[in-house]
């Protein structure tokens, strides 16, 4: 089994606990304004890597993925636009021991059976979901991302239902996801699922400016600075306000 891989990171530290081995997968259906790896965006543009291949190059960095509780995450792109090869890969790692986490924007989450059939497939070989909401409000989320979030919420609740361990994070961009109501409307949906594990507030950053520049693409956020601490903290507070009760 074969997948079409952007990059690895063998000693990741905030996609997941512990030190991760991240696989960035190539591909997205999102075009996020604010996205740091708009490479990753084009399916199929990436390196062919096998299963065996990563599990292989996996296996030198166990002793230190073990030592500190930490796994293989599984970013991108989007990872479950390859969910078969995902499947397969999980499946090897679990073999081994290892702890498994797909860090996913849902954006590609279908109610189609076949979907479905492949998402029931894969979710007993996965220990852990870092799920991406970038927007509570859907027209929002259509101006900051080009998609709907209809069917990611639809994702969040299905995880919920299943139990499937999920740590929310969400980007706080000034001017755009930091609105007081948008906030409070998103910790009030957070409120309704029950398996967060953790919830994160991620400061938006201009780290991956450069690649929409190589890209020849116009950077639409340009103008926009990172958040302060104050409001972070704000954030934070608010989205996670149930479980501090």
């Amino acid at each position: 089994m074969k997948g079409s891989i952007h990059s690895i990171e063998t000693f990741g530290t905030v996609d997941g606990p512990g030190i991760r081995y991240v696989v960035f997968t190539q591909g997205c259906l999102l075009r996020c304004q604010f996205c740091h790896n708009p490479d990753t965006w084009i399916i199929g543009q990436g390196k062919e890597m096998t299963v065996h291949e990563i599990v292989q190059d996996l296996q030198s960095y166990l002793p230190y993925l073990q030592a500190s509780n930490g796994g293989i995450t599984v970013s991108g792109g989007e990872p479950l636009l390859q969910i078969e090869f995902l499947t397969a890969l999980f499946k090897e790692c679990k073999k081994l021991g290892i702890h498994t986490a797909i860090d996913s924007s849902g954006g590609c989450y279908s109610t189609e059976p076949r979907f479905q059939a492949r998402l029931n497939e894969l979710l007993p070989y996965t220990d852990l979901i870092l799920l991406d909401l970038k927007h509570i409000d859907d027209e929002a989320h259509r101006r900051l991302t080009g998609k709907t979030n209809q069917h990611i919420l639809q994702f969040a609740r299905l995880l919920s239902e299943r139990k499937v361990p999920v740590w929310i994070r969400h980007v706080l961009v000034p001017g755009v996801t930091d609105g007081r109501d948008d906030l409070e409307r998103l910790a009030s949906f957070i409120e309704t699922l029950h398996n967060l594990e953790k919830i994160e507030v991620l400061p938006y950053h201009q780290l991956g400016v450069y690649k929409w520049e190589a890209l020849g693409l116009k950077y639409p956020l340009e103008h926009v600075q990172p958040p302060t601490q104050e409001s972070v903290a704000l954030a934070m507070a608010i989205l996670n306000r149930s479980r501090s009760l």
